[in-house]
């Protein structure tokens, strides 16, 4: 049975944000934060799993992405989107599990690990880390930032998808693509974020790392990293690294998976968010 999604609105730090929302208010909660250059769809199939073990989901679309509002001065630096996150935070009863993949990981990472006092009662961390590959992270900007001009078809951006991810079986259709996609008055498709978004969270990348680590090593609830297994971005050193800075957390590899962990291996991640959040539970 398909568990039933509303979308609401949430305010952040001077914009407001879209989420989609399920499962009972009362119940243990849950954050999903998407990846750059994603949105809150990207968590369909794990919003599903986590309202069917009783959980209460709230999958946001970040600043700047899906039908969140845009940054007006194109301001999308990590202090923003901390700020957002926990502005969102005090809006939902007690201290929920925080679930961020990518982008969304290094901000549940920041405003945990940055709190005076407690924000959340456990993190996940899917296909992120401190330290990440360069050559990886080009590759993954590279394909966000190119095709500035649009899509003259949904059927041309999906040859772009498959493209990059030559790993993954073409879907059957294109409607979940549509969901990323924008049709503009130029009768052009383009993605559903804010190009400018990454001009900022690409600057000072070594101050970065130390704030990560730093915000990292303050981590005092329960952890988990989600890898890949073929992941362009996290590689076997970077999770050592990691774990250095977080002994306590525990470590799950997705078989088949690259950076996408979700999108490639949905049930083996919903599998491994589900058994550690169940381990972990203060029902």
């Amino acid at each position: 049975m398909t568990a039933s999604l509303t979308t609401r609105r949430y305010a952040g730090a001077g914009l407001s944000l879209t989420a989609d929302v399920g499962g009972d208010i009362g119940a243990p909660a849950v954050v999903l934060l998407h990846g750059g250059g994603q949105t809150r769809h990207a968590w369909r199939g794990a919003a599903q799993a986590l309202i069917s073990q009783g959980r209460y989901v709230v999958s946001l679309d970040l600043r700047g992405h899906g039908d969140s509002d845009w940054d007006r001065s194109g301001d999308y630096s990590l202090d923003l989107q901390v700020q957002d996150l926990r502005a969102v935070l005090q809006e939902i009863p007690g201290k929920p599990a925080l679930i961020g993949a990518s982008l969304g990981g290094f901000i549940a990472l920041l405003a945990g690990g940055e709190a005076e006092i407690p924000i959340a009662s456990s993190l996940v961390l899917v296909d992120v880390t401190p330290m990440v590959d360069p050559a990886g992270e080009a590759r993954v900007l590279g394909f966000m930032q190119a095709n500035p001009g649009g899509f003259a078809s949904i059927q041309e951006a999906a040859d772009a998808v498959a493209a990059y991810l030559p790993h993954r079986p073409r879907p059957s259709t294109t409607d979940g693509l549509r969901r990323n996609l924008r049709l503009r008055a130029d009768n052009r498709y383009y993605w559903h974020w804010d190009p400018r978004l990454f001009d900022r969270l690409r600057a000072s990348p070594q101050f970065q790392l130390a704030r990560y680590e730093a915000a990292a090593r303050k981590v005092d609830i329960p952890t988990l990293l989600v890898r890949g297994q073929r992941s362009e971005l996290v590689t076997p050193e970077n999770v050592q690294h990691f774990l250095g800075l977080i002994p306590t957390a525990a470590y799950v590899d997705v078989a088949g998976a690259s950076h996408m962990v979700a999108g490639d291996r949905n049930d083996a991640f919903n599998a491994a968010i589900l058994a550690f959040l169940d381990s972990h539970s203060t029902r």
